[in-house]
């Protein structure tokens, strides 16, 4: 095997005979080289293809790695397991099924099979629904299980005995059944392995050499699951970085790479710090924000690529602005440089900041895709709330009363509907018309109800109206599931939307609002995805890389996420500054960050303080234009004289000054942030508390 074109560090990694070997491989600087060139070498020296297990964390990366082994080493590549966790728990289920009581003909149960199962040991359970979330309950179980927590066990964690016992029907349900959820895929063999030891040793024999990728992804699991494997020689070989560890509220623990020389004491360690991405001064700035983590293991990363731009710093007035920037900046590189669309990418922390660059990349007629979501107006709770609004004005409209008639669900099924088709078609009426009875007649109660009560009330508090009324806000908030709470902050952003067409055309009628709104919600365009800017959230851009990228949103509460402010944990921040370095890292030539001095979000404008991560990036390193220079500047000397002092104690009831809204009274207080009301036409504002703007009086 040619390893002429590895650097010293990949090579030592990749020669490493045996015993265990961590590499903490930064960005971009080439792990999944190292991981094909170990293989091939393992098997250049005698080791049998069969004897090699290789685990990653998709199916699509375990394809990519087999066919770049088979480039190496040719049809030997056939021989060697290399999968994910779950596909190797399931072939050894297949291959043990028998020893575990079940037949061979198991079934594995998807979400929708499991949350089917959860809803009817509800009600065998006598479990209200209005009080207890089916997919919350299924979310517990499954965090369970990757806990490796059975169900004797799980009332030290769960405190509701009706879910503890929930859990324990639910097992013994899957068990008569014959079938297992995803999460059993590695829970059962840990069981196997743990009560038969000649069967561990059979695997352990096979398995002599195993390899794991992206190992500060591991969640208890799998890393229980990988050490019972690999225990009894001892040549586990992890790849990863504790630095992109961004998946904790996947159930991910980053702590599993830094416990790693604690797990194995006589493990060798290498730094893969030569960066073959980006530009050396991408590099330091990524280096000079992730420094400020304390749980970490040390590396800096370098390259011999050029030094390059400095990191260009932009803050606009507001998020229309930051829009019109991003666009005029991207006209301007596809004029001055040989590149494509595909080379450019917008970053952003959550979901709901796509809407308004959306708007703005339609405005200037620059093609785009949205990565790992669906484009905000063709998003399943946005077009169910539309189709709220369409019925308020027209209840004649058939196509949006079938859509949300059982939106949340009513117990509305498709017999229901067909019967009340049937009677439609045989009158010629409308469906909404032909309901006279049921549980369907309480829907067509609440858009009458609502058709009433939205006479009177602008387009933002008409949505506040439908949420609440429709039952579609409960419902969410019941869930709290990452997913839910996605949803909600989508349908919050559509008060932005209604917010900007109330300002640009005052009193906009319903109707009116409902045809402007079609024409930017139409995506019938948006079917060819290549040489498009690409779009998405922080989270959603790990693995790949762009030459342009613009990271948007960076202030107080959106990037870092409030969520994390109001937990008050460094734990948190670290995951934040984490994702941070990520969206960092993804730029090969040019990077840009900008924020806004007050932003319209979730239907409220605030004036959130710049992210702190800038404050972390050395100055030397960014470009900073003249307004923002001298914003930055004052920006520096506020987070020294009053960002760190929190000393300030707020009473609801208090009376404050704000520098532009004049003065309010605070409503609410929650952690970090304070929300004050001001007088009409103002209304109620968000912000973190101690924000320089706000004098208590």
């Amino acid at each position: 095997m040619n390893i002429d074109n590895l650097n010293d560090k990949q090579k030592e990694a990749v020669l490493h005979d045996k015993g265990p070997m961590l590499v903490l491989a930064g960005a971009g600087s080439g792990k999944t080289k190292v991981l094909t060139s170990r293989i091939a070498n393992l098997i250049e020296n005698d080791v049998s293809p069969a004897n090699i297990l290789a685990i990653t964390f998709t199916n699509k990366a375990a394809k990519e790695m087999k066919e770049r082994v088979k480039k190496l080493i040719g049809p030997d590549a056939n021989y060697i397991q290399i999968s994910t966790f779950h596909s190797l728990g399931l072939k050894i289920l297949k291959e043990n099924y028998e020893f575990l009581g079940y037949n061979k003909n198991f079934i594995i149960l998807d979400n929708d099979d499991t949350l089917t199962v959860v809803k009817k040991l509800m009600k065998d359970l006598n479990m209200n629904p209005k009080y207890y979330n089916a997919k919350d309950i299924r979310n517990k179980i499954s965090s369970a299980k990757n806990e490796l927590i059975e169900p004797e066990y799980f009332s030290k964690i769960e405190f509701d005995n009706k879910i503890v016992e929930l859990y324990k029907e639910y097992c013994k349900k899957l068990k008569k059944g014959n079938s297992v959820d995803f999460d059993d895929l590695l829970l059962l063999p840990i069981k196997l392995f743990k009560e038969s030891s000649n069967i561990l040793n059979n695997y352990q024999e096979k398995y002599r050499y195993v390899l794991i990728d992206e190992y500060q992804d591991t969640n208890e699991a799998q890393y229980v699951f990988s050490k019972m494997l690999a225990n009894k020689y001892k040549n586990i070989f992890v790849v990863g970085d504790n630095d992109q560890a961004i998946y904790a509220f996947r159930g991910a623990n980053y702590k599993n790479i830094l416990n790693f020389e604690k797990d194995y004491p006589n493990c060798k360690i290498i730094l893969l710090e030569e960066n073959y991405r980006s530009t050396q001064n991408i590099l330091n700035a990524a280096n000079s924000v992730i420094k400020h983590n304390k749980q970490r293991k040390d590396k800096n990363l370098w390259s011999n690529n050029e030094v390059g731009n400095k990191i260009k710093y932009i803050k606009t007035d507001d998020e229309k602005k930051e829009g019109e920037f991003v666009t005029e900046e991207i006209k301007k590189i596809i004029k001055d440089n040989n590149v494509t669309y595909d080379d450019i990418a917008i970053l952003y922390r959550t979901n709901a900041q796509s809407r308004s660059i959306e708007e703005s990349m339609l405005k200037a007629n620059i093609p785009y895709k949205i990565i790992g979501s669906f484009y905000f107006y063709n998003r399943k709770e946005i077009k169910d709330l539309l189709c709220y609004l369409r019925l308020i004005n027209n209840p004649n409209d058939d196509s949006s009363l079938t859509r949300v008639i059982n939106v949340p669900k009513r117990g509305i099924g498709d017999k229901t509907i067909g019967n009340i088709t049937a009677v439609a078609d045989a009158q010629n009426i409308s469906l909404f018309d032909a309901i006279n009875s049921g549980k369907e007649l309480k829907f067509k109660e609440t858009i009458l109800a609502l058709q009433e009560s939205c006479e009177n009330l602008s387009l933002t508090e008409m949505v506040d109206e439908v949420l609440d009324k429709s039952g579609i806000k409960e419902e969410l908030l019941k869930e709290k599931t990452l997913e839910s709470e996605i949803r909600l902050e989508n349908l919050e952003e559509f008060k932005s939307i209604t917010k900007n067409y109330e300002d640009e055309y005052g009193e906009i009628s319903l109707d009116d609002f409902l045809n402007e709104i079609s024409l930017v919600s139409d995506v019938t365009e948006h079917t060819d995805e290549t040489n498009k800017v690409s779009l998405m959230t922080v989270h959603s851009v790990k693995g790949l890389e762009f030459d342009y990228v613009f990271i948007i949103g960076m202030e107080e509460g959106i990037f870092p996420h409030y969520n994390s402010i109001n937990e008050g944990t460094n734990d948190a921040i670290e995951e934040e500054r984490r994702l941070c370095y990520v969206a960092i890292t993804r730029a090969k030539k040019d990077l840009w960050i900008i924020n806004c001095k007050k932003r319209l979000l979730y239907g409220q404008t605030n004036a959130n303080p710049p992210s702190r991560f800038i404050d972390e990036i050395d100055p030397k390193y960014l470009e900073i234009d003249k307004q923002t220079t001298s914003i930055f500047s004052k920006v520096n000397k506020f987070r020294k004289e009053v960002m760190l002092n929190n000393n300030t104690n707020y009473e609801i009831g208090d009376n404050v000054k704000h520098t532009d809204y004049g003065e309010g009274v605070v409503v609410n207080i929650d952690k970090s942030l304070i929300t004050i009301a001001f007088p009409h036409p103002i209304g109620v504002k968000k912000f973190i508390k101690n924000h320089r703007s706000i004098t208590k009086i």
